[in-house]
């Protein structure tokens, strides 16, 4: 095994269980329902392992922080559920990964606009598809929990943005300022 594949592997195994670390942490994430969903820092690790190693390091990266989550605490309705809920919702954040190629070609250039605007691409893409794994699991599996007489899909839709607009906003942010003052963190 190469040393470009064993820096991968141990990347991955290292940023899921900082994702991981960043959702717990009492003070580092807050609870916006009592059922579940936070806002926290929980997003960044995967969005730089995507911005770093593309769609096979963020993809890989969030289903690894997806199987953590469920290792230490998911709430368990249904396997299809939680592979939902989990799985596919954590994983398909590395679709953060599509915009890792002009990222680093807008670092190469110095062409620090064209890499803030692309952090904030790739972070809404894996956000929002985040966002549609969690929303279509309301839809499916906690429909008894809306209001009575509230649409299904507007307690999902409202439920779930609580939290994922927020998470997304901090984590953009935070990854812009970080890359500005430290954009080699992605290059390899």
């Amino acid at each position: 095994m190469g040393n470009r594949k064993i820096l991968f592997l141990v990347e991955v195994a290292i940023f899921a269980a900082l994702a991981l670390l960043l959702d717990v942490i009492p003070f580092l994430s807050f609870k916006v329902w009592a059922q579940g969903g936070s806002v926290s820092f929980s997003m960044i690790p995967v969005f730089l392992m995507a911005f770093r190693w593309g769609l096979k390091g963020g993809i890989t990266t969030g289903v690894l922080f997806g199987f953590y989550q469920i290792l230490t605490g998911a709430y368990i309705v249904t396997i299809f559920q939680t592979l939902l809920d989990y799985v596919v919702a954590f994983g398909v954040l590395g679709f953060a990964g599509i915009v890792a190629y002009p990222m680093r070609k807008a670092i190469e250039s110095k062409h620090v606009k064209r890499m803030i605007t692309l952090i904030f691409l790739g972070g809404l893409i894996g956000s929002f598809l985040r966002f549609a794994g969690h929303f279509f699991a309301g839809l499916w599996f906690y429909g008894s929990l809306a209001p009575e007489g509230q649409p299904v899909w507007l307690y999902s839709l409202v439920y779930n943005g609580g939290y994922m607009l927020p998470s997304f906003l901090l984590s953009t942010v935070i990854l812009a300022l970080l890359l500005y003052k430290r954009p080699k963190l992605i290059t390899l």
